[in-house]
Protein backbone atom coordinates (compact mmCIF):
# COMPACT_ATOMS: atom_id res chain seq x y z
CA UNK A 1 0.00 0.00 0.00
CA UNK A 2 2.66 2.34 -1.20
CA UNK A 3 1.55 6.55 0.19
CA UNK A 4 4.54 7.86 -2.25
CA UNK A 5 3.10 7.53 -5.93
CA UNK A 6 1.27 10.16 -6.88
CA UNK A 7 -2.09 9.56 -8.52
CA UNK A 8 -3.32 11.10 -12.17
CA UNK A 9 -4.59 14.51 -12.22
CA UNK A 10 -7.96 14.83 -11.02
CA UNK A 11 -10.77 17.43 -10.35
CA UNK A 12 -12.75 16.30 -7.12
CA UNK A 13 -15.49 18.03 -6.61
CA UNK A 14 -17.44 17.95 -2.93
CA UNK A 15 -20.72 19.20 -2.31
CA UNK A 16 -21.46 20.34 1.49
CA UNK A 17 -17.82 22.08 1.30
CA UNK A 18 -18.65 23.88 4.16
CA UNK A 19 -19.36 21.42 6.43
CA UNK A 20 -17.76 19.43 9.34
CA UNK A 21 -16.51 16.76 7.39
CA UNK A 22 -14.72 18.34 4.54
CA UNK A 23 -12.73 20.81 7.23
CA UNK A 24 -12.56 18.55 9.56
CA UNK A 25 -11.05 15.49 7.53
CA UNK A 26 -11.14 16.08 3.72
CA UNK A 27 -9.26 19.18 3.50
CA UNK A 28 -6.14 18.09 6.25
CA UNK A 29 -6.55 14.96 4.49
CA UNK A 30 -5.70 15.85 0.82
CA UNK A 31 -3.01 18.18 2.33
CA UNK A 32 -1.53 15.29 3.93
CA UNK A 33 -1.54 13.12 0.78
CA UNK A 34 -0.04 16.12 -0.70
CA UNK A 35 2.97 16.51 1.63
CA UNK A 36 3.66 12.58 1.28
CA UNK A 37 3.55 13.86 -3.08
CA UNK A 38 0.55 11.86 -3.68
CA UNK A 39 -1.59 14.50 -5.28
CA UNK A 40 -0.49 16.08 -8.39
CA UNK A 41 0.11 19.90 -9.35
CA UNK A 42 -2.46 19.94 -12.06
CA UNK A 43 -5.24 18.50 -9.18
CA UNK A 44 -8.35 20.71 -8.26
CA UNK A 45 -10.03 19.99 -5.22
CA UNK A 46 -13.50 22.07 -6.13
CA UNK A 47 -15.91 23.07 -3.10
CA UNK A 48 -19.41 22.94 -3.49
CA UNK A 49 -22.09 24.38 -1.23
CA UNK A 50 -24.99 27.21 -1.14
CA UNK A 51 -23.00 29.65 0.71
CA UNK A 52 -21.94 32.45 -1.03
CA UNK A 53 -18.60 32.67 -1.23
CA UNK A 54 -15.87 33.81 -3.03
CA UNK A 55 -12.99 31.47 -3.57
CA UNK A 56 -10.42 33.52 -1.71
CA UNK A 57 -13.30 33.48 0.87
CA UNK A 58 -13.16 30.23 0.66
CA UNK A 59 -9.37 29.30 0.86
CA UNK A 60 -9.45 31.45 4.22
CA UNK A 61 -12.22 29.14 5.28
CA UNK A 62 -9.61 26.03 4.26
CA UNK A 63 -6.96 27.85 5.80
CA UNK A 64 -7.92 27.92 9.18
CA UNK A 65 -9.37 24.81 9.30
CA UNK A 66 -5.89 23.26 8.40
CA UNK A 67 -4.50 25.15 11.46
CA UNK A 68 -7.05 23.78 13.76
CA UNK A 69 -6.62 19.82 12.57
CA UNK A 70 -3.58 19.48 11.08
CA UNK A 71 -0.34 19.07 13.59
CA UNK A 72 1.59 22.04 14.29
CA UNK A 73 4.78 20.32 13.42
CA UNK A 74 3.08 19.55 9.60
CA UNK A 75 1.95 23.29 8.94
CA UNK A 76 4.53 25.19 6.63
CA UNK A 77 3.70 28.59 5.26
CA UNK A 78 5.35 27.75 1.72
CA UNK A 79 2.98 24.14 1.52
CA UNK A 80 -0.03 25.37 2.62
CA UNK A 81 -0.19 28.26 0.18
CA UNK A 82 1.19 25.45 -2.54
CA UNK A 83 -2.06 23.39 -1.36
CA UNK A 84 -4.12 26.03 -1.36
CA UNK A 85 -3.51 26.99 -4.91
CA UNK A 86 -5.50 23.66 -5.60
CA UNK A 87 -8.88 24.86 -3.59
CA UNK A 88 -11.44 25.97 -5.78
CA UNK A 89 -14.78 27.30 -4.90
CA UNK A 90 -18.65 27.27 -6.37
CA UNK A 91 -21.56 28.96 -4.81
CA UNK A 92 -24.09 26.22 -5.51
CA UNK A 93 -26.82 24.28 -4.16
CA UNK A 94 -25.98 20.26 -5.80
CA UNK A 95 -29.80 19.89 -5.38
CA UNK A 96 -31.74 22.27 -7.52
CA UNK A 97 -31.31 21.99 -11.61
CA UNK A 98 -31.51 26.18 -11.98
CA UNK A 99 -28.57 26.42 -9.82
CA UNK A 100 -25.32 27.69 -11.41
CA UNK A 101 -23.85 24.54 -12.73
CA UNK A 102 -21.89 26.54 -15.77
CA UNK A 103 -19.47 28.00 -12.54
CA UNK A 104 -18.97 24.37 -12.01
CA UNK A 105 -18.32 23.09 -15.90
CA UNK A 106 -16.10 26.19 -16.04
CA UNK A 107 -13.83 24.62 -14.05
CA UNK A 108 -14.17 20.82 -15.10
CA UNK A 109 -14.25 21.08 -18.86
CA UNK A 110 -14.99 18.24 -21.38
CA UNK A 111 -11.76 18.58 -23.31
CA UNK A 112 -10.03 17.15 -20.28
CA UNK A 113 -10.14 13.65 -20.90
CA UNK A 114 -7.06 12.67 -18.98
CA UNK A 115 -8.36 13.62 -15.73
CA UNK A 116 -9.95 11.38 -13.15
CA UNK A 117 -13.27 13.01 -12.10
CA UNK A 118 -14.78 12.09 -8.46
CA UNK A 119 -17.43 13.53 -7.02
CA UNK A 120 -17.99 13.45 -3.07
CA UNK A 121 -21.31 13.89 -1.59
CA UNK A 122 -20.73 15.17 2.23
CA UNK A 123 -24.53 15.92 2.25
CA UNK A 124 -27.83 14.97 3.62
CA UNK A 125 -28.37 11.58 2.28
CA UNK A 126 -31.60 12.54 1.18
CA UNK A 127 -30.01 14.62 -1.37
CA UNK A 128 -28.13 12.03 -2.78
CA UNK A 129 -30.33 11.33 -5.93
CA UNK A 130 -31.06 14.95 -6.46
CA UNK A 131 -27.32 15.61 -7.17
CA UNK A 132 -26.57 12.31 -9.25
CA UNK A 133 -29.36 13.38 -11.35
CA UNK A 134 -28.30 17.46 -11.77
CA UNK A 135 -24.41 16.10 -12.48
CA UNK A 136 -26.00 13.20 -15.37
CA UNK A 137 -27.98 16.51 -16.67
CA UNK A 138 -25.73 18.85 -16.80
CA UNK A 139 -23.51 16.63 -18.29
CA UNK A 140 -20.81 16.42 -15.59
CA UNK A 141 -21.44 12.86 -14.87
CA UNK A 142 -19.73 11.50 -18.54
CA UNK A 143 -17.04 8.99 -19.25
CA UNK A 144 -15.65 7.02 -15.56
CA UNK A 145 -16.67 9.58 -13.49
CA UNK A 146 -17.30 8.16 -9.97
CA UNK A 147 -19.23 9.23 -7.06
CA UNK A 148 -18.55 9.03 -3.05
CA UNK A 149 -21.28 8.25 -0.86
CA UNK A 150 -20.67 9.05 2.83
CA UNK A 151 -22.85 7.25 5.44
CA UNK A 152 -25.63 6.65 6.32
CA UNK A 153 -27.00 5.08 3.31
CA UNK A 154 -30.35 5.29 4.39
CA UNK A 155 -32.05 4.10 7.96
CA UNK A 156 -33.29 1.21 6.98
CA UNK A 157 -33.41 -1.37 4.13
CA UNK A 158 -36.17 0.64 2.11
CA UNK A 159 -34.28 4.22 2.55
CA UNK A 160 -31.09 2.46 1.35
CA UNK A 161 -32.83 1.11 -1.58
CA UNK A 162 -34.00 4.27 -2.41
CA UNK A 163 -30.82 5.68 -2.18
CA UNK A 164 -28.67 3.12 -4.50
CA UNK A 165 -31.84 3.16 -6.53
CA UNK A 166 -31.65 7.11 -7.56
CA UNK A 167 -27.80 7.00 -7.81
CA UNK A 168 -28.09 3.80 -9.55
CA UNK A 169 -29.82 5.33 -12.13
CA UNK A 170 -27.06 7.50 -13.08
CA UNK A 171 -23.77 6.00 -11.96
CA UNK A 172 -22.20 2.46 -12.89
CA UNK A 173 -22.33 0.21 -9.38
CA UNK A 174 -18.45 0.07 -10.48
CA UNK A 175 -17.97 4.05 -10.36
CA UNK A 176 -19.92 4.29 -6.71
CA UNK A 177 -17.85 4.31 -4.04
CA UNK A 178 -19.45 4.02 -0.74
CA UNK A 179 -17.02 5.36 1.71
CA UNK A 180 -17.02 3.85 5.55
CA UNK A 181 -13.89 5.43 7.21
CA UNK A 182 -13.39 2.26 9.20
CA UNK A 183 -12.19 0.79 6.39
CA UNK A 184 -9.62 3.31 5.51
CA UNK A 185 -7.99 2.30 9.28
CA UNK A 186 -4.74 0.77 8.75
CA UNK A 187 -5.27 -1.63 11.84
CA UNK A 188 -8.73 -2.66 10.28
CA UNK A 189 -7.02 -3.19 6.68
CA UNK A 190 -3.87 -5.15 8.72
CA UNK A 191 -6.77 -7.77 10.11
CA UNK A 192 -6.36 -9.10 6.49
CA UNK A 193 -2.81 -9.43 6.93
CA UNK A 194 -2.89 -10.73 10.31
CA UNK A 195 -5.09 -14.11 9.36
CA UNK A 196 -3.92 -14.53 5.62
CA UNK A 197 -0.11 -13.87 6.07
CA UNK A 198 0.63 -15.68 9.54
CA UNK A 199 0.27 -19.29 9.85
CA UNK A 200 0.23 -19.39 13.48
CA UNK A 201 -3.04 -17.36 12.89
CA UNK A 202 -4.85 -18.69 9.97
CA UNK A 203 -4.52 -22.25 11.61
CA UNK A 204 -6.28 -21.24 15.00
CA UNK A 205 -8.77 -18.91 13.29
CA UNK A 206 -11.79 -20.92 14.25
CA UNK A 207 -14.43 -22.32 16.61
CA UNK A 208 -11.82 -24.88 17.35
CA UNK A 209 -9.65 -22.66 18.96
CA UNK A 210 -11.54 -19.24 19.84
CA UNK A 211 -14.23 -18.91 22.54
CA UNK A 212 -15.53 -15.42 21.50
CA UNK A 213 -14.81 -11.98 19.77
CA UNK A 214 -15.54 -8.93 21.14
CA UNK A 215 -16.12 -5.41 19.27
CA UNK A 216 -15.77 -2.12 20.97
CA UNK A 217 -16.01 1.36 19.72
CA UNK A 218 -16.68 3.27 22.54
CA UNK A 219 -16.37 7.28 22.92
CA UNK A 220 -15.96 9.53 26.18
CA UNK A 221 -18.18 12.46 24.27
CA UNK A 222 -21.62 12.55 24.42
CA UNK A 223 -23.93 14.01 21.37
CA UNK A 224 -22.12 17.52 21.63
CA UNK A 225 -23.31 19.21 18.58
CA UNK A 226 -25.10 16.32 16.95
CA UNK A 227 -28.00 16.31 18.92
CA UNK A 228 -30.64 16.03 16.76
CA UNK A 229 -29.15 14.16 13.96
CA UNK A 230 -27.99 11.71 16.49
CA UNK A 231 -31.81 11.61 18.11
CA UNK A 232 -32.78 10.40 14.52
CA UNK A 233 -29.86 7.53 14.14
CA UNK A 234 -29.15 6.38 17.10
CA UNK A 235 -25.99 3.97 18.32
CA UNK A 236 -27.81 1.24 16.06
CA UNK A 237 -27.97 3.47 12.84
CA UNK A 238 -24.76 5.40 13.28
CA UNK A 239 -22.05 2.54 14.19
CA UNK A 240 -23.21 -0.77 13.98
CA UNK A 241 -24.79 -1.19 10.91
CA UNK A 242 -21.98 0.37 9.04
CA UNK A 243 -18.63 0.51 10.87
CA UNK A 244 -18.87 -2.63 13.43
CA UNK A 245 -20.52 -5.19 11.28
CA UNK A 246 -17.33 -4.38 8.29
CA UNK A 247 -15.26 -5.36 11.15
CA UNK A 248 -16.90 -8.65 11.95
CA UNK A 249 -16.79 -9.63 8.44
CA UNK A 250 -12.79 -8.98 8.21
CA UNK A 251 -12.69 -10.84 11.60
CA UNK A 252 -15.18 -13.68 10.29
CA UNK A 253 -15.22 -13.71 6.42
CA UNK A 254 -13.32 -17.03 4.72
CA UNK A 255 -10.02 -16.64 2.56
CA UNK A 256 -10.98 -14.43 -0.22
CA UNK A 257 -9.90 -16.15 -3.64
CA UNK A 258 -7.73 -12.88 -4.22
CA UNK A 259 -6.96 -9.44 -2.78
CA UNK A 260 -9.05 -8.49 -5.67
CA UNK A 261 -11.76 -6.13 -4.81
CA UNK A 262 -15.06 -8.25 -5.49
CA UNK A 263 -13.04 -11.31 -3.94
CA UNK A 264 -12.47 -9.55 -1.07
CA UNK A 265 -16.26 -8.36 -0.52
CA UNK A 266 -17.22 -11.46 -1.71
CA UNK A 267 -16.29 -13.01 1.39
CA UNK A 268 -17.50 -9.98 3.30
CA UNK A 269 -20.90 -9.96 2.27
CA UNK A 270 -20.78 -14.13 2.93
CA UNK A 271 -20.62 -13.33 6.51
CA UNK A 272 -23.48 -10.68 6.74
CA UNK A 273 -25.95 -12.31 5.17
CA UNK A 274 -24.51 -15.52 7.24
CA UNK A 275 -26.02 -14.00 10.39
CA UNK A 276 -28.44 -15.84 12.42
CA UNK A 277 -31.60 -13.59 12.71
CA UNK A 278 -32.60 -12.20 15.61
CA UNK A 279 -36.39 -13.26 16.51
CA UNK A 280 -38.65 -12.57 19.51
CA UNK A 281 -36.40 -14.84 21.96
CA UNK A 282 -33.27 -13.84 20.80
CA UNK A 283 -34.23 -9.84 20.66
CA UNK A 284 -34.55 -10.07 24.62
CA UNK A 285 -31.14 -12.50 25.10
CA UNK A 286 -29.18 -11.14 22.45
CA UNK A 287 -29.19 -7.67 22.63
CA UNK A 288 -29.31 -4.62 24.57
CA UNK A 289 -30.03 -0.75 24.31
CA UNK A 290 -29.26 1.83 26.64
CA UNK A 291 -29.20 5.51 27.30
CA UNK A 292 -26.77 7.64 29.44
CA UNK A 293 -27.34 9.51 32.93
CA UNK A 294 -25.88 12.12 34.59
CA UNK A 295 -22.09 11.08 35.84
CA UNK A 296 -18.30 12.06 36.27
CA UNK A 297 -16.17 11.86 33.01
CA UNK A 298 -12.79 12.35 35.03
CA UNK A 299 -13.41 14.81 37.82
CA UNK A 300 -16.10 16.69 35.96
CA UNK A 301 -20.52 16.26 36.29
CA UNK A 302 -21.54 15.57 32.88
CA UNK A 303 -25.55 15.86 31.82
CA UNK A 304 -27.71 12.73 31.47
CA UNK A 305 -28.48 12.46 27.19
CA UNK A 306 -31.84 13.50 27.99
CA UNK A 307 -30.94 16.88 29.84
CA UNK A 308 -28.62 17.07 26.87
CA UNK A 309 -31.50 16.76 24.26
CA UNK A 310 -33.95 18.71 26.20
CA UNK A 311 -36.94 16.12 25.39
CA UNK A 312 -37.98 12.97 25.96
CA UNK A 313 -36.56 10.21 23.90
CA UNK A 314 -35.94 6.49 23.19
CA UNK A 315 -33.09 6.75 20.97
CA UNK A 316 -30.04 4.60 22.43
CA UNK A 317 -26.68 5.73 23.35
CA UNK A 318 -25.34 2.34 24.02
CA UNK A 319 -25.98 -0.65 21.90
CA UNK A 320 -24.51 -4.24 23.05
CA UNK A 321 -25.44 -7.26 20.13
CA UNK A 322 -24.25 -11.06 20.76
CA UNK A 323 -24.00 -11.89 17.00
CA UNK A 324 -23.69 -15.26 15.67
CA UNK A 325 -22.39 -16.35 12.16
CA UNK A 326 -24.18 -19.76 10.75
CA UNK A 327 -20.89 -21.39 9.01
CA UNK A 328 -18.66 -24.60 9.94
CA UNK A 329 -15.89 -22.10 11.18
CA UNK A 330 -17.99 -20.27 13.71
CA UNK A 331 -20.36 -22.85 14.93
CA UNK A 332 -21.66 -21.43 18.53
CA UNK A 333 -18.67 -18.50 18.85
CA UNK A 334 -20.66 -15.33 20.20
CA UNK A 335 -19.67 -11.93 18.45
CA UNK A 336 -20.37 -9.47 20.82
CA UNK A 337 -20.33 -5.84 19.09
CA UNK A 338 -20.44 -3.23 21.33
CA UNK A 339 -20.49 0.66 20.94
CA UNK A 340 -21.63 3.48 23.07
CA UNK A 341 -21.21 7.44 24.31
CA UNK A 342 -19.88 8.91 27.65
CA UNK A 343 -18.08 5.18 28.49
CA UNK A 344 -15.12 5.31 30.81
CA UNK A 345 -12.61 5.12 28.16
CA UNK A 346 -12.37 6.25 24.44
CA UNK A 347 -11.17 3.13 22.63
CA UNK A 348 -12.06 0.92 19.56
CA UNK A 349 -10.79 -2.44 19.62
CA UNK A 350 -11.02 -6.00 18.47
CA UNK A 351 -10.29 -9.27 21.48
CA UNK A 352 -10.09 -12.52 20.79
CA UNK A 353 -10.46 -14.35 23.60
CA UNK A 354 -9.11 -18.14 23.31
CA UNK A 355 -10.45 -21.47 24.60
CA UNK A 356 -8.43 -22.39 27.42
CA UNK A 357 -6.11 -25.56 27.02
CA UNK A 358 -6.86 -28.97 28.75
CA UNK A 359 -3.61 -29.43 30.79
CA UNK A 360 -2.98 -31.26 34.22
CA UNK A 361 0.97 -30.77 33.36
CA UNK A 362 1.15 -27.34 35.92
CA UNK A 363 0.34 -26.84 39.13
CA UNK A 364 -1.43 -23.52 38.73
CA UNK A 365 -4.62 -23.43 36.14
CA UNK A 366 -3.83 -22.05 32.89
CA UNK A 367 -5.56 -18.72 31.28
CA UNK A 368 -7.38 -17.83 28.14
CA UNK A 369 -4.95 -16.69 25.54
CA UNK A 370 -6.03 -12.83 24.61
CA UNK A 371 -5.31 -11.30 21.41
CA UNK A 372 -6.61 -7.49 21.23
CA UNK A 373 -6.52 -5.45 18.23
CA UNK A 374 -6.08 -1.75 19.19
CA UNK A 375 -7.96 0.19 16.01
CA UNK A 376 -7.89 3.36 17.82
CA UNK A 377 -5.80 4.89 19.70
CA UNK A 378 -2.59 3.62 19.88
CA UNK A 379 -3.02 1.55 16.94
CA UNK A 380 -1.43 -1.86 17.54
CA UNK A 381 -1.62 -5.60 18.62
CA UNK A 382 -1.36 -6.88 22.36
CA UNK A 383 -1.00 -10.68 22.92
CA UNK A 384 -1.49 -12.04 26.31
CA UNK A 385 -0.46 -15.68 27.15
CA UNK A 386 0.79 -18.15 29.88
CA UNK A 387 4.39 -18.35 30.73
CA UNK A 388 6.25 -19.88 33.60
CA UNK A 389 6.23 -17.44 36.70
CA UNK A 390 9.82 -17.22 37.20
CA UNK A 391 8.79 -15.66 41.06
CA UNK A 392 8.50 -19.56 41.49
CA UNK A 393 10.16 -22.60 42.01
CA UNK A 394 7.53 -24.50 40.41
CA UNK A 395 6.66 -24.78 36.93
CA UNK A 396 3.47 -22.60 38.24
CA UNK A 397 1.95 -20.38 35.25
CA UNK A 398 1.68 -16.36 35.42
CA UNK A 399 0.62 -14.20 32.31
CA UNK A 400 2.30 -12.13 29.68
CA UNK A 401 1.66 -9.83 27.48
CA UNK A 402 3.53 -8.63 24.16
CA UNK A 403 2.84 -5.35 22.89
CA UNK A 404 2.92 -3.88 19.43
CA UNK A 405 2.51 -0.16 18.65
CA UNK A 406 2.46 -0.12 14.88
CA UNK A 407 3.27 3.80 14.47
CA UNK A 408 6.50 3.48 16.77
CA UNK A 409 7.43 -0.48 14.71
CA UNK A 410 7.05 1.32 11.15
CA UNK A 411 8.80 4.44 11.92
CA UNK A 412 5.76 6.25 10.43
CA UNK A 413 2.47 8.39 11.37
CA UNK A 414 -0.46 6.83 11.41
CA UNK A 415 -2.75 8.49 8.64
CA UNK A 416 -6.35 9.07 8.93
CA UNK A 417 -8.51 6.94 7.65
CA UNK A 418 -10.01 9.59 5.64
CA UNK A 419 -6.62 10.21 3.43
CA UNK A 420 -6.26 6.51 1.65
CA UNK A 421 -10.22 6.30 0.66
CA UNK A 422 -10.16 9.82 -0.56
CA UNK A 423 -7.37 9.09 -3.27
CA UNK A 424 -8.44 5.18 -3.97
CA UNK A 425 -11.56 6.91 -5.41
CA UNK A 426 -8.92 8.48 -7.57
CA UNK A 427 -7.51 5.19 -8.33
CA UNK A 428 -10.58 3.70 -8.74
CA UNK A 429 -9.86 0.81 -6.32
CA UNK A 430 -13.47 -0.12 -4.80
CA UNK A 431 -11.69 -3.01 -2.42
CA UNK A 432 -12.23 -0.43 0.49
CA UNK A 433 -16.04 0.58 -0.15
CA UNK A 434 -18.82 -0.84 0.85
CA UNK A 435 -20.81 -2.73 -2.09
CA UNK A 436 -24.83 -2.26 -2.24
CA UNK A 437 -25.31 -5.83 -1.45
CA UNK A 438 -23.22 -5.58 1.81
CA UNK A 439 -25.00 -2.70 3.09
CA UNK A 440 -28.47 -4.73 2.17
CA UNK A 441 -27.11 -7.11 4.09
CA UNK A 442 -26.55 -5.60 7.09
CA UNK A 443 -29.75 -3.59 6.94
CA UNK A 444 -31.53 -7.10 6.27
CA UNK A 445 -30.27 -8.08 9.60
CA UNK A 446 -30.69 -5.57 11.87
CA UNK A 447 -34.82 -4.96 10.42
CA UNK A 448 -36.05 -7.56 13.52
CA UNK A 449 -34.12 -5.96 15.88
CA UNK A 450 -34.99 -1.74 14.87
CA UNK A 451 -38.79 -3.54 14.83
CA UNK A 452 -38.98 -4.83 18.11
CA UNK A 453 -36.64 -1.73 19.72
CA UNK A 454 -39.57 0.72 17.84
CA UNK A 455 -42.42 -1.30 19.17
CA UNK A 456 -40.58 -1.01 22.88
CA UNK A 457 -40.56 -4.76 23.05
CA UNK A 458 -37.24 -4.95 25.43
CA UNK A 459 -36.50 -1.68 28.04
CA UNK A 460 -34.20 0.68 28.12
CA UNK A 461 -31.18 0.06 30.01
CA UNK A 462 -29.48 3.03 31.67
CA UNK A 463 -26.02 3.56 32.99
CA UNK A 464 -24.18 6.60 34.45
CA UNK A 465 -21.45 8.86 32.15
CA UNK A 466 -18.04 7.64 32.58
CA UNK A 467 -19.32 3.86 33.70
CA UNK A 468 -18.94 1.16 31.11
CA UNK A 469 -21.91 0.72 30.48
CA UNK A 470 -25.48 -0.57 31.46
CA UNK A 471 -25.41 -4.00 34.09
CA UNK A 472 -27.71 -5.79 31.43
CA UNK A 473 -24.74 -6.17 29.05
CA UNK A 474 -22.28 -7.63 31.66
CA UNK A 475 -25.59 -10.02 32.02
CA UNK A 476 -25.51 -11.07 28.61
CA UNK A 477 -22.04 -11.89 28.28
CA UNK A 478 -21.86 -14.14 31.62
CA UNK A 479 -24.87 -15.71 29.76
CA UNK A 480 -22.26 -17.02 27.29
CA UNK A 481 -19.64 -17.37 30.06
CA UNK A 482 -17.79 -14.70 29.23
CA UNK A 483 -16.81 -11.17 30.32
CA UNK A 484 -15.90 -7.34 28.66
CA UNK A 485 -12.30 -7.10 28.28
CA UNK A 486 -12.02 -4.00 30.76
CA UNK A 487 -13.52 -6.55 33.20
CA UNK A 488 -11.18 -9.58 32.17
CA UNK A 489 -8.79 -10.65 35.25
CA UNK A 490 -5.77 -10.82 32.69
Amino acid sequence: MSRTVTVKPFDYVIFGATGDLTMRKLLPGFYYRMLAGQVPEEARIIGTARSPLTRDAYQGRALEALKKFIKKEDFDDAKIQRFLKLVHYVSLDGSKPESDWNSLRALIPQDKADRVRVFYFATAPNLYGAIAKNLHDKKLAVGDARVVLEKPIGIDLASANDINDSVGQYFKEENIFRIDHYLGKETVQGVIALRFSNPMFEAVWSSDYIESVQITAAETVGVEGRAAYYDESGALRDMIQNHLLQVLALIGMEKPASMAADDVRDAKVAVLQGLKPFDSRTVASHAVRGQYVAGKMGSENVPGYLEELGKESQTETYVALCAEIDSPRWKNVPFFIRTAKRLEQKVSEVVITFKPTESRLFPTEAKRNVLAIRVQPDEGISWTFNAKNPVHNDFSLGQATMRVDFAQTFQTRYPDAYERLMLDAVRGDPILFIRRDEVEAAWTWLAPLMKAWADKATPMAHYKAGSWGPDEARDMLKRHHAQWHEDMSL
